[in-house]
């Protein structure tokens, strides 16, 4: 997109891409957005051209931007107390771990505090490992789990392979996933139960008394977005059980109301040992993660030291602003209004597009989070771009979205719709309007499109 014009933003560009070193990116590609203000579901731009948030930035402002509930409190820490190390108790810190584990699965009453999810589930890995005395780790493919040394080797998308060290004792296993089934299943219930016959032929194999955990994101997030099947994560527990492995839920990205509720795993009554949390906690306005305990890994620590630390764990402003996120979630109903919005307007419009446009092959979702596979075929389900790669009917969609002023978050063949959680049923009919337009150029590129075209 062209560089702003407006003399500040322009500078900010141009010191960008002087002095910025990108994420997951080649620099000379970078061509960054600048962004000058938020506020709710929006964003603006350099030049003051509004959009509206659809992808909640990293599927992470679930309060949306700028809440003044949050902003204010930080403001008030601020003005007393800025920095304390993690050794001292903070009230702030003290009351966001009692809201964090009031919203938790019973019997998980600890929180170690990070600075974001790959910490988070570095240090899970960690608590599994010596509480078991084991060293193998478990994750599926289509995962993420952070940039980490040890995150990224759970990872099971292509942001590993460049990071990928066999020394990390990590394996991955084929999680349920009935549009692109790896196990010939046709019903959810076929899907499930083959998938956890799978991982429990893994786990023989592997040997289970050298597993230490089972890592899952409850709802794969950027591998898109799939609700588990009824059963499976039920399953998962009692291999778990049954070979003595800690069962660690990724709620990163799916938990704090992402899913419809204050945790994902609240959909299915699955409580695992150890839930790694970030993004949501405080909609990412101070950076915060953590680790949720359950009592029985706690207390391997209760004589034997946690070789385990962070300068900033359990920041005060980070702390302030969750605490802030979770009593505005609370008072204001955002878990529920993220359920009512997912249920009575997302997902009832995005099949009625399906219905419409060739181009979607499948809908899923919950919440605010629900994701469209984009086809080139529904018959032969032929991604609209390569597995870890993109295309220029993807390029265009997007492209023609921001243009009308609307951020999507996509990944691969996909879109996902994954605004703030509290964002209002009239946003959520201008974005789904823009989205049901610019769909129609991909609907081009498929196999039905071009027939039409040559009618």
């Amino acid at each position: 997109m062209p560089a702003p014009q407006d003399p500040a933003a322009r500078r900010t560009y141009e010191l960008d891409r002087a002095h910025v070193f990108h994420s997951w990116s080649a620099q000379a590609a970078v061509d960054p957005m600048v962004i000058t203000a938020a506020r709710g579901s929006h964003v603006w731009d350099g030049d003051g051209k509004k959009y509206l948030d659809f992808s909640s930035q990293m599927v992470n402002t679930n309060i949306g931007h700028q809440h003044p509930r949050v902003t204010a409190a930080i403001k008030a820490q601020a003005e007393v107390l800025c920095t304390i190390a993690p050794s001292y108790a903070n009230d702030r810190r003290s009351e966001a771990a009692r809201l964090i584990a009031s919203h938790a699965p019973d019997g998980l009453n600890k929180v170690f505090f990070t600075n974001g999810g790959a910490e988070a589930v570095e240090n899970a890995v960690r608590m599994a490992r010596l509480h078991t005395g084991r060293v193998k780790v478990l994750a599926q493919y289509r995962s993420y789990h952070g940039g980490t040394t040890t995150a990224i080797n759970l990872t099971g998308d292509p942001r590993r392979w460049p990071n990928d060290y066999g020394s990390a004792a990590t394996v991955h296993f084929f999680g349920p996933f009935l549009y692109r089934s790896a196990f010939h299943a046709t019903t959810e219930a076929e899907e499930s139960a083959r998938a956890l016959e799978h991982l429990e032929q893994l786990i023989t194999f592997e040997g289970p008394a050298t597993i230490a955990a089972i890592v899952l994101e409850t709802i794969p997030g950027t591998a898109g977005i799939m609700p588990p099947p009824p059963g499976y994560l039920a399953g998962v527990r009692e291999l778990c059980d049954r070979f003595g492995i800690v069962f660690v839920a990724d709620e990163v990205m799916s938990g704090f109301g992402r899913a419809g509720r204050w945790f994902a795993l609240d959909h299915w009554g699955v409580t695992p040992d150890l839930i790694a949390f970030a993004k949501g906690v405080n909609s990412g306005y101070v950076p915060l993660g953590g680790v949720l305990i359950s009592d029985a890994v706690a207390a391997t620590f209760d004589e034997r030291v946690y070789p385990g630390g962070l300068t900033y764990s359990g920041h005060p402003l980070a702390c302030a602003a969750a605490v802030a996120t979770i009593e505005a979630m609370e008072a204001e109903g955002i878990v529920e209004h993220a359920a009512d919005m997912g249920e009575r307007v997302i997902g009832p419009r995005l099949r009625e597009m399906a219905g419409r446009h060739p181009v979607i092959g499948d809908v899923r979702g919950v919440g605010v989070f629900w994701a469209l596979d984009l086809v080139t075929d529904r018959q032969t389900r032929e991604p609209l771009a390569p597995y870890g790669g993109t295309s220029p009917a993807m390029v265009e969609l997007l492209a023609a979205a921001r243009r009308a002023g609307l951020l999507l978050f996509s990944n691969f063949h996909r879109v996902h719709v994954v605004p703030p959680c509290t964002v209002t049923e009239e946003e959520l009919a201008e974005g789904l309007d823009i989205l049901d337009e610019v769909l129609a150029l991909a609907d081009a590129h498929t196999t039905a499109g071009a027939a039409t075209a040559q009618v």
